[in-house]
């Protein structure tokens, strides 16, 4: 199965892609997009390109396992984007616990000896590569070091 992995952000919006036969996780590219419009244009473009069977949006839960405000603009553009997947057959949604996703973009980037530029233009895209190997873990039933494996849907169509 190949998976396409979003992590929505206010002004960039991270895409990573993996499958669940190797277990590959790439980054793909961050998107400039502020806006809700935006968001979704960048998401069904890439969609298109990339031919996933499932998308993994990352959902924002508070440090104590709760949903904030965030989630639910999350959710709404979740839903906003399964609207428009009847041109894409095949293809679910699923969310996955994005907590302490950006920190481990961060740690990734720590050490590259890349400039601040070149590490925003990576991080979003590495946080959502964050999200999709979490994602995989839970599959496979491994433990998360974050949450447990309850904070993740069940892989169904639940946008």
């Amino acid at each position: 199965m190949r998976y396409l992995a979003i992590d929505l952000g206010d002004k960039r919006t991270g895409f990573a892609s993996g499958d669940d036969v190797v277990g590959i996780v790439q980054p793909l590219l961050v998107a400039e997009a502020a806006t809700r419009a935006l968001q979704l244009k960048a998401s069904l473009r890439v969609i298109d390109e990339f031919g996933p069977n499932r998308i993994v949006i990352g959902l924002p839960f508070n440090m104590d396992g709760t949903e904030g405000p965030r989630a639910k603009l999350v959710r709404e553009f979740a839903a906003e984007l399964a609207a428009q997947l009847p041109r894409f057959p095949r293809v679910e949604i699923a969310f996955q616990d994005e907590r302490l996703s950006s920190f481990a973009a961060e740690e990734r980037l720590a050490r590259t000896g890349r400039t601040h530029g070149e590490k925003k233009a990576l991080r979003d895209a590495l946080a959502a590569c964050a999200i999709l190997e979490d994602y995989l873990r839970v599959l496979r039933g491994e433990t998360r070091d974050v949450g447990d494996a309850n904070d993740s849907d069940d892989g169904g169509d639940d946008a």
